[in-house]
């Protein structure tokens, strides 16, 4: 064997910015309709949606509706540019209101008030991935509705290295969750 044949060539990792993406997306690369988002730079198919996920995601909509009104933009599975690297698209967001309704550009971490993510099949990757990059990315506060298990997680104070404070709550005793608009709450014990 060569001297040449024996050096090792590191490998690298490529990785996706949104730009990228979007790129992926308008030739056609990556279907309009393909569960797909951007974290970090790599790519992650989404769990498709089952029946309960969409009724929990269908009564969070309209209750979030209800209370904020026209105190913020309710989203629901829309993206977020999160930076270069993540652009996710979480169950339902609160927004801070605007004329345009973001019509020119996908909010960034300083539009959103409130993330909400609904775990039944994806508790592992909305609480391992998405989180931390909500955190990173300075999004105020984030809740992951853990539907198997019952159980509100609320993530306030965001870090580098993830949200410093985390309160736990059974379903069945989220009767007026505050949110993070006026002196607004939510009743989340249909969900239970």
């Amino acid at each position: 064997m060569t001297a040449a044949a024996e050096t090792a060539v590191p490998v690298q990792r490529h990785r996706w910015t949104v730009d990228d993406f979007h790129r992926m997306v308008e030739h056609g690369v990556i279907g309009e309709n393909d569960r797909i988002e951007l974290l970090d730079g790599e790519l992650y198919e989404m769990t498709p949606i089952g029946s309960r996920h969409a009724a929990a995601t269908d009564f969070l909509l309209r209750a979030l509706d209800r209370a904020v009104g026209d105190a913020a933009v309710v989203r629901c599975q829309s993206p977020i540019r999160l930076g270069d690297l993540s652009e996710p698209q979480p169950d339902l967001a609160l927004l801070r209101p605007r004329p345009d309704w973001y019509r020119d550009a996908h909010p960034s971490p300083g539009d959103v008030l409130l993330v909400i993510e609904v775990a039944d099949r994806s508790l592992a990757y909305d609480r391992d991935l998405k989180l931390p990059a909500y955190a990173r990315a300075g999004i105020p506060e984030a809740w992951l509705i853990a539907l198997n298990d019952g159980r509100l997680e609320i993530h306030r104070n965001p870090a580098p290295d993830g949200y410093r404070r985390i309160e736990r709550m059974p379903l069945d005793e989220a009767e007026a969750v505050p949110l993070p608009v006026g002196e607004t709450s939510v009743d989340l014990r249909p969900l239970a």
